[in-house]
């Protein structure tokens, strides 16, 4: 599939998605709101890509992500009544915001450190194939968190506080484990730049950062919904999408085949392959 195809089918599978989570929503100049969030994801991401390409730079991709995320909420907070928002609704804007800074200052800072993302190496000299990917992010952000938009969005903001209380804990257990998973790698990667980590959390996973961003949006998805109906209900995939894209397009897959032409024959990777589950730790554990 050219670079062309890929970036309409994602521009149309998520423009699917936000129509189908326009109903019963607030609205800006007649358009559901959910819609306008759409044009906002894209328009950022595609204003960046410009001169990213231009000066052939990842430098700001991972931080338009966390940029795209605080824009979006913050104009359907912007665009409601105060008297509106609810337990659920505060919630979302908070663990939502706390979580899209915490990432994207995390990536920028890597990036900058590190001075590129090899992952672009080949990627941002052709045209299309730069923008297929900035495309995808912009897929990520709105798919991604598309319950919390169609809740945040709803006429009403319905409160549930089973739905609250295991979601907001959920979120909680996936931030920390994110959390402290890249916080283990960074502190290992600066005494052994070319070794792979196995102890700390990554002794029960080989990617827990990952088992913990899957958490924590599933987490948000539980909070949101109580207050989807109807084709909203769709947006019910975000954490289905999200272990997916990362295990499937843009990080763990990669990552493995990295780590097998980096380390393939040695035995003590070998063994830590074997003995560690490549996501969730059921096996450790039990």
């Amino acid at each position: 599939m050219s670079g062309l195809i890929k970036t309409i089918f994602l521009l149309f599978i998520t423009y699917l998605i936000a129509l189908a989570s326009s109903h019963n929503v607030i609205d800006t100049n007649n358009i559901p709101i959910t819609l306008v969030c759409f044009l906002i994801t894209f328009l950022i991401h595609y204003i960046v890509f410009i001169p990213s390409f231009i000066f052939k730079t990842e430098r700001f991709f991972d931080i338009t992500g966390s940029i795209t995320f605080l824009s979006v909420i913050s104009y359907i907070f912007y665009n409601r009544n105060l008297e509106d928002f609810n337990y659920s609704g505060i919630i979302l804007l908070v663990l939502i915001g706390l979580w899209t800074l915490r990432l994207g200052l995390f990536l920028f800072y890597r990036v900058i450190k590190d001075g590129k993302d090899k992952r672009f190496d080949e990627l941002k000299t052709n045209f299309l194939k730069f923008m297929t990917v900035w495309t995808m992010s912009g897929a990520w952000v709105f798919i991604t968190a598309s319950p919390a938009i169609a809740a945040l969005s709803s006429n009403k903001i319905n409160d549930n506080s089973i739905f609250i209380t295991i979601g907001s804990l959920l979120w909680i257990l996936g931030f920390i484990i994110e959390v402290i998973s890249d916080r283990q790698k960074r502190k290992f990667k600066k005494k052994n730049n070319d070794g792979y980590i196995t102890s700390g959390l990554w002794a029960y996973s080989r990617h827990p950062n990952y088992v913990g961003e899957i958490m924590l949006w599933t987490g948000i998805t539980i909070i949101s919904f109580p207050s989807l109906e109807g084709f909203q209900l769709i947006t019910l995939i975000s954490p289905v999408f999200v272990y997916l894209l990362l295990t499937k397009v843009s990080g763990l897959n990669i990552l493995e085949e990295n780590a097998d032409k980096k380390w393939g024959k040695e035995k003590a990777y070998i063994d830590y392959k074997n003995n560690t589950p490549v996501l969730f730790p059921f096996k450790k554990i039990i």
